[in-house]
């Protein structure tokens, strides 16, 4: 079963969607399996982390402004180099386990959206397997 979900990304932000993947489960039925969150778009990834303290967050995205700043020597002539170089860090898509018709995730971890070239129009996918 495949789902597509819309986000509205206003900025540079980590986006948690883990409450649509396990809307995704919860509607496919499946008890044991596996998802797929993947997301169709150059400039923006998926990624799971923690989502119990909200620091974690502006310190991911001040290491990856950092990892990977705009630079002048950048050829993109859509000025967008440093948004592509963090959502091929991020990658575009994750893998979860589903048990007992629940996402396998850790106490701490969330799946976020991760969207480097704001402001957009998004959407990502999810299929479900059993």
């Amino acid at each position: 079963m495949l789902y597509e979900f819309q986000l509205s990304a206003q900025r540079e932000n980590f986006y948690n969607i883990t409450p649509q993947v396990r809307e995704a489960v919860a509607k496919s039925g499946v008890e044991s399996g596996i998802a797929v969150v993947f997301n169709p778009h150059t400039t923006a990834g998926i990624t799971i982390n923690e989502n119990a303290d909200p620091d974690v967050i502006p310190d991911l995205l001040l290491g990856l402004n950092k990892a990977f700043p705009n630079r002048a020597e950048f050829r993109h002539a859509e000025g967008n180099s440093a948004a592509h170089l963090k959502a091929s860090a991020m990658g575009s898509s994750a893998t979860i386990i589903i048990e007992n018709s629940k996402l396998l995730l850790g106490t701490w971890q969330g799946i976020y959206f991760c969207e480097f070239d704001p402001p957009r129009n998004r959407k990502f996918y999810v299929k479900i397997t059993g």
